[in-house]
C-alpha cells in the first residue's frame, strides 16, 4: 500500500509538473494577442482623428470654394448688367451694321426659297396642264417637228436663246458666295440676276451686293456708282437706307468728307426711323459734325 501511494504521489507531480508549461504558454499567447489588440486600436484611433481633420480641412475648403464661386458669380452678373446697359445706352455701328447685314441676308434667303417653292409649284401646274390639254386635230405624222415653229419651212430651225436659271437660283449662288468670300464669282451671278431680271425684286439687293464686293475690295470709287444705282434704279427697295450708309463710308474712306456728311445728314432726313439713321447719327457725333435739317438729294 505503501508503494502504490508513492507510486501515485510520482504520477500526480508528474502530471503538475506537465500541466504548469501549458498554461504557462496559454498566458503568453492571450497576452501577445491582447497587446496586438490594443495596438491596433490605438492605431485605429489615430486614424480616425488623422481623417476627420482631413475632413474637417476640405470641408473648409470647399466652403471656401463656394464662397469664390458665389462671389465670381454676383460679379459676372454685374458685369453682364454693366455690359447690357452699355449696350443698350451707345450705338456701335460697325457690329449693328453687321447684324443687320445678316438680318437682310437672312431675310433675302428666305424670300429666295419662298421664290423657289412657288416656281416648282408653277412648274408643277404647268405640267398637269400639259397632260390634260390634247393637241387640237391633226394626225401624229403631221406634229411639229422639235424646233419648228408655226410658218417655218420644214427643216429649218429657230435658233435657240439661252435660257437663264431661275432668278432665285442665281441670286441665292451669290449670297452663298458672297459670305464664302468669292467675290468675282458672286459678282457674276448677281451680275446676271440684273441682266435676265432687271425688273425682278431681287434686282434691287443684288445691286446692292454688287457695291458691298466692291467696297469689300477697296474699290470704293465702284461701290459708290452701285450704291447709287440702287438709290436711283430702286429707290423702293429695303436695302436703299443701308445704300445710303455704305455710300457715305465709302465717301469717306476717299477723303471724300463733305459728300459722307452730307449723305449721312440725306440718310437721316430720308429715312428717320431706321437703323441705319440711328448709325448715321452716331458717325455724325463721332465726326464731330452737328445734326442739321438738310433737303435730301433727288436720287428720284
Amino acid at each position: 500500500m505503501r508503494k502504490t501511494l508513492m507510486h501515485v504521489a510520482a504520477f500526480a507531480s508528474l502530471g503538475l509538473f506537465c500541466a504548469v508549461p501549458n498554461a504557462h504558454a496559454a498566458s503568453k499567447e492571450i497576452i501577445q494577442l491582447q497587446t496586438q489588440v490594443q495596438t491596433l486600436q490605438d492605431m485605429l484611433q489615430r486614424m480616425q482623428q488623422t481623417n476627420d481633420s482631413r475632413l474637417a480641412v476640405m470641408q473648409h475648403l470647399i466652403e471656401q470654394t463656394a464662397d469664390n464661386v458665389n462671389r465670381m458669380s454676383q460679379t459676372v452678373n454685374g458685369i453682364q448688367q454693366q455690359l447690357q446697359t452699355q449696350s443698350e445706352n451707345a450705338v456701335n455701328g460697325q457690329q449693328i451694321s453687321g447684324q443687320i447685314q445678316s438680318l437682310n441676308d437672312s431675310v433675302d434667303e428666305l424670300k429666295s426659297r419662298i421664290a423657289r417653292l412657288d416656281k416648282s409649284l408653277q412648274d408643277i401646274q404647268s405640267q398637269l396642264q400639259n397632260v390634260n390639254t390634247q393637241p387640237a386635230g391633226g394626225t401624229p405624222g403631221q406634229q411639229q417637228a422639235p424646233g419648228q415653229e408655226d410658218g417655218a419651212a420644214p427643216g429649218q430651225q429657230q435658233p435657240q436663246q439661252p435660257q437663264a436659271p431661275p432668278v432665285d437660283q442665281l441670286y441665292q449662288g451669290g449670297i452663298r458666295d458672297y459670305n464664302s468670300a468669292k467675290y468675282d464669282v458672286a459678282a457674276g451671278e448677281f451680275g446676271d440676276v440684273l441682266k435676265f431680271y432687271p425688273q425682278d425684286k431681287l434686282a434691287g439687293n443684288a445691286q446692292f451686293y454688287l457695291g458691298e464686293i466692291a467696297y469689300r475690295q477697296g474699290d470704293y470709287k465702284t461701290a459708290i456708282k452701285n450704291y447709287d444705282a440702287v438709290l436711283e434704279q430702286f429707290p423702293g427697295s429695303f436695302k436703299a437706307p443701308v445704300a445710303q450708309l455704305r455710300k457715305a463710308d465709302a465717301e469717306i474712306a476717299l477723303n471724300q468728307r463733305e459728300a459722307g456728311i452730307r449723305d449721312l445728314r440725306s440718310l437721316i432726313q430720308r429715312y428717320p426711323q431706321t437703323p441705319e439713321a440711328a448709325q448715321a447719327r452716331s458717325k455724325l457725333n463721332g465726326m464731330g459734325v452737328r445734326i442739321t435739317a438738310s433737303k435730301p438729294s433727288a436720287y428720284r
